[in-house]
């Protein structure tokens, strides 16, 4: 069944079409599909209760849909939960093992889960991650729990890494470390479906990305094109206003104006002729203020 799946394997590593979520009457997660390719980084944003953990617990079956259909490798996961499960890599958003278990053991345990002599690549990750296998898992800071989850995802040869939330907790060192081994695994074919709040993991490490706000998906795209709006950031400095020109996200701070605008260029620069500016920067927005946006209801049709 394993090679089968793998036979099959199209290069689509994850694909959901109207996935729906409800907890009795409360929603979860409505209509959302979403499309993932081989080796892909893909970054899943979203405020906390958007649908971000309800949609990867579906994803590895530990949730069934309400309605809608989840795909990975090509084939069902309601059907075939077992053989694809043998092939993902999963680190949930908060890592637990059993009490009086070494980190040693919690290691051990998670690869005989996948019947798979995991030691080589498993004593390479720990040294890389600056991990201590000989303590006790109940004695392990936050981090190093995260450090422990982060062993136990990538010691087999996964094709899919299903990562919730991976770097809460880590230092920066770890954090460079952790996307370090992510892109690794990228480069041999495999494929990262990455929830994160940090902003910035996702402009820097991820390909795509889709951004969701209460259980609905917002946009879908490359994160270059997410970034890449037709609103401008606006830094003029010396004047306090400038008539006539729609501006959005205004502050004044020590004399420079800031806004955001979606106008016409040519119209801005005639605007400033005969005002008194000392200078003047005209950026893309940055990924935060793009998040922003949709988070606080802008549409999808329109970026920013």
């Amino acid at each position: 069944e394993i090679r089968r799946i793998r036979r099959n394997w199209n290069g689509r590593s994850f694909k959901n079409k109207n996935f729906t979520k409800y907890y009795g009457k409360h929603r979860g997660v409505e209509e959302l599909s979403l499309c993932v390719n081989k080796g892909e980084i893909y970054g899943f944003i979203g405020p906390n209760g958007a649908g971000k953990s309800t949609t990867i617990r579906a994803m590895v079956g530990l949730l069934a849909p309400t309605k809608g259909t989840i795909e990975i490798f090509g084939h069902s996961v309601k059907e075939h939960k077992t053989e694809i499960l043998r092939e993902i890599g999963y680190m949930p958003s908060e890592t637990t093992f059993y009490n009086g278990m070494r980190v040693s053991d919690a290691i051990r345990f998670s690869a005989g889960l996948y019947n798979k002599d995991c030691r080589e690549t498993a004593g390479m990750l720990c040294e890389r991650l600056k991990l201590d296998t000989k303590k006790k898992v109940e004695e392990l800071s936050l981090g190093n729990r995260k450090k422990v989850g982060i062993v136990c995802a990538f010691q087999h040869d996964a094709k899919l890494y299903i990562l919730d939330e991976p770097t809460s907790g880590l230092d920066p060192l770890m954090q460079k470390e952790f996307f370090d081994i992510v892109q690794e695994k990228s480069r041999e074919g495999a494929t990262v479906f990455l929830s994160s709040h940090i902003l910035g993991e996702i402009r820097r490490y991820c390909h795509r990305a889709a951004i969701v706000r209460e259980g609905r998906l917002i946009v879908e795209d490359e994160v270059a094109a997410i970034c890449r709006t037709s609103a401008k950031r606006v830094s003029v400095q010396g004047v306090e206003d400038i008539p006539g020109i729609q501006m959005r996200d205004v502050t004044r701070i020590d004399g420079t104006l800031n806004f955001l605008y979606n106008g016409n260029m040519t119209e801005l620069i005639h605007s400033l002729d005969g005002l008194p500016v000392e200078d003047l920067t005209i950026t893309e927005p940055d990924l935060e203020e793009t998040f922003l946006h949709f988070y606080e209801g802008g549409k999808s049709d329109e970026y920013l």
